[in-house]
């Protein structure tokens, strides 16, 4: 008989952080071991629960009984089960015993390969009963636990103590023993506004039995939606709107990294596995602490007191804030007012941070960064940021940024990692040197290139706004690409420790999309030549840029360019990166045209011959000029003449960077091509004339490609 199953282990409270993994792992492994014995299958439905003190599943049409059936085990080969009087080896004999079968019972089955018999026995189905006990207890096992411990005088050993196992399948209690106890089919409610076991049932009664008598919302994601929704409710009150919500764009607020940016956002997935029947308050503060710049009271909030600050319409932080609580009750005064006792201590930590750092200029700390060591292949932070400093400078001045202004924010660049309030919260690096900049009379946009040359920190992330904040954001990145790269610090598989890959898309996001006209192998070059000779492998820069062409190519990929269009632009582009997305919309435009192709195909067959005209004419072609009085056959001199008609149009729209114009001005080539190709022989015996056909193909060669190479579209 098919009806629900519920398994339910009731425990001290679980680690919060892990709680939504352990219930997803527990109900994955029952859930397929109950397939794979045939308990259940494709018609049934899984449905996980979670609270502080509890995992729990339930399967819809979970059968009582397996069904009876035939399995098939596999013995020796025929040719090595049989003697040569064709009777049982020794083998063979073992498996008709360890089968339970005769001789006669065997097949010899095939499988392609060779022929081997086989004994089908037919095997009677076990009970849920028999079989659960060993399925909880594996599936328990394989759960993500780092750390096992034991209670009591047991030696069983779990997460956290277990105290109540309740294993039901419709209303019968399923009788197994795990972890030392007995199931049943009693529960307990919420710890504080129950009292009482609770008795479930049946199965599917579960979820509303401890919804209703219980005051236990046991599904994570209903509970989640729940909170969100108080929050929402409380924060409109307010006429705010709660950090963490999916309006708010953390990264712009506080500029923190992807990493950074997924813990704060997930406090409401933490929040939820800490409470069971949730309620939402309001707690507040003084507003003299708003003193204190808003990114370190916001992080302060969630990291260390799980409240959710609030913001203000134009972003501004308010001196209120959202308590979620397991207690929601008539008069929550004193829940209130604990918190706001609990929190300023906090904020006051803050705050005196802030004011301590402030007494002392960040161009004071500089010197003490050579105290800390950077790499002990690279020596301290402090020679890091005098090779970053070298560097901007030299970007600002390809830029035409202030060199001066570029190279002083470089200098300040890494001081507030010194600071306490940096100390206390690492993500606030940058952040807080902009602030304590401004307090010691900086210029605002050496302030600003402070903060964003850790810009951007992730996928989607802001970019340095400006060339000064630009120049210093490519200085301290590409110090760190060719430093721990030239040290052999290279990232393999999904090994990369030290966030070369992040880096790299850095570069390369900031050079394509700001734009900025700096051709990669000169930058990679100015880096390199920043380090003492002999500390980095003498081919790091010609290394790096492959290794960032690499990223280029999936960064383009997922901006949705084809990768032939990708590879043809790239072979004519010479690291000038700023071209590579106007020029991959021509090749796009470009391709889209009916003649492409041809075009492509044609310019495929113009450099191969190139290529062989090359190796047999060598220095003679790369100084030839055409010259017409060579010319003997028509089609030569009319694709001559139309390369005279046309380049001049085409090199107009090249060099106001209308790529996609060049690229269809060659249409109009097309007809003189076919001709050449149909009634001239460009491999003539004449060298002088071979070699003037030879340079008219380099010149249409040098023509069509001046975009992409677009023989790479051919098919």
């Amino acid at each position: 008989m098919k009806q629900t199953l519920l398994i339910e282990l009731l425990t001290e409270e679980l680690p919060p952080k892990a709680l939504d993994r352990l219930a997803q792992t527990l109900a994955d492994e029952v859930f397929g071991a109950l397939k794979t014995q045939l308990f259940a299958d494709d018609s049934s439905i899984c449905t996980r629960y979670a609270t502080p003190r509890r995992l729990a599943l339930t399967i819809s049409n979970v059968a009582d009984m397996q069904a009876d059936r035939t399995i098939e085990r596999k013995g020796p080969a025929v040719n090595a089960g049989l003697d040569a009087e064709g009777k049982p080896t020794k083998a063979l004999e073992g498996f008709m015993r360890s089968a339970n079968v005769s001789f006669g019972d065997l097949q010899k089955v095939s499988d392609g390969k060779a022929e081997y018999f086989a004994a089908r026995i037919m095997q009677k189905g076990l009970s849920l009963d028999d079989c659960l006990g060993e399925i909880i207890a594996l599936a328990l096992k394989k759960l993500p636990i780092p750390k096992l411990m034991r209670w009591g005088d047991s030696e069983h050993q779990f997460v956290r103590p277990a105290h109540a196992l309740t294993v039901l399948h419709g209303s019968r209690v399923v009788v197994v023993e795990v972890l030392g106890l007995t199931s049943g089919n009693v529960t307990r409610g919420h710890r504080f506004l129950t009292q009482d076991t609770l008795t479930i049932s049946d199965a599917d009664s579960y979820e509303a039995a401890l919804e209703r008598d219980g005051r236990v919302v046991p599904s994570l994601s209903k509970r989640r939606d729940m909170i969100a929704l108080k929050l929402d409710e409380q924060a409109e009150r307010l006429k705010a709107t709660w950090v963490g919500h999916a309006n708010i764009d953390l990264q712009k607020l506080l500029g923190l990294s992807n990493q950074e940016r997924s813990l704060l956002s997930s406090l409401l997935d933490e929040v939820t596995a800490l409470v069971e029947w949730p309620e939402v308050y309001v707690g507040e503060f003084e507003a003299e602490f708003l003193e204190v710049p808003q990114e370190c009271l916001i992080l302060t909030m969630q990291q260390n007191q799980k409240y959710f600050p609030l913001l203000n319409s134009e972003g501004r932080l308010l001196n209120k804030f959202l308590i979620v609580s397991n207690m929601p009750i008539a008069n929550p005064e004193h829940i209130i007012n604990g918190n706001q006792r609990v929190v300023r201590p906090r904020l006051s930590d803050a705050r005196f941070f802030f004011n301590q750092d402030r007494k002392q200029k960040l161009e004071a700390r500089v010197e003490k960064l050579g105290s800390v060591v950077y790499h002990n292949k690279l020596g301290t932070q402090l020679q890091r940021v005098e090779r970053i400093t070298t560097l901007a400078g030299s970007i600002a001045h390809l830029l035409g940024a202030d060199k001066a202004e570029a190279e002083l924010a470089a200098r300040l660049c890494k001081a507030d990692l010194l600071t306490d309030m940096v100390g206390e919260f690492p993500e606030l690096q940058g952040v807080m040197g902009r602030y304590y900049a401004l307090h010691d009379g900086e210029k605002t946009e050496v302030a600003e290139a402070i903060e964003a040359h850790y810009h951007p920190r992730f996928a989607g992330d802001t970019l340095p706004q400006g060339r000064l904040a630009c120049a210093v954001a490519l200085a301290d990145k590409l110090e760190t690409l060719l430093g721990i790269y030239g040290i052999g610090q290279i990232p393999t598989g999904d090994k990369d420790p030290f966030g070369l890959r992040r880096h790299a898309l850095g570069v390369l996001r900031i050079l394509v999309e700001t734009p900025l006209d700096l051709p990669l192998p000169l930058l990679l070059k100015l880096a390199a030549e920043n380090f003492p000779q002999g500390m980095l492998s003498a081919t790091v820069a010609k290394d790096i840029e492959g290794f960032m062409l690499d990223r280029l190519r999936g960064y383009l990929r997922d901006r949705g360019f084809e990768a032939a269009h990708i590879e043809a632009v790239l072979y004519t582009l010479g690291g000038r990166l700023h071209e590579a997305v106007p020029r991959l919309m021509g090749v796009r435009t470009f391709a889209a045209l009916a003649v492409a192709k041809d075009l492509a195909a044609a310019n495929k067959r113009v450099q191969n011959i190139m290529r062989k005209n090359h190796e047999e004419l060598g220095a003679a072609l790369a100084t030839a000029k055409v010259d017409t009085r060579l010319m003997s056959d028509e089609a030569e001199r009319s694709l001559y003449q139309a390369l005279q008609d046309i380049a001049p149009f085409a090199q107009g729209y090249f060099d106001r960077g209308e790529y996609g114009q060049n690229l269809k001005a060659l249409v109009t080539l097309k007809p003189f091509i076919d001709d050449f190709f149909d009634q001239v022989m460009v491999m003539a015996e004449d060298r002088a004339v071979r070699t003037n056909r030879a340079a008219l193909l380099q010149q249409l060669g040098a023509l069509m490609n001046q975009v992409a190479d677009i023989s790479k579209l051919a098919a």
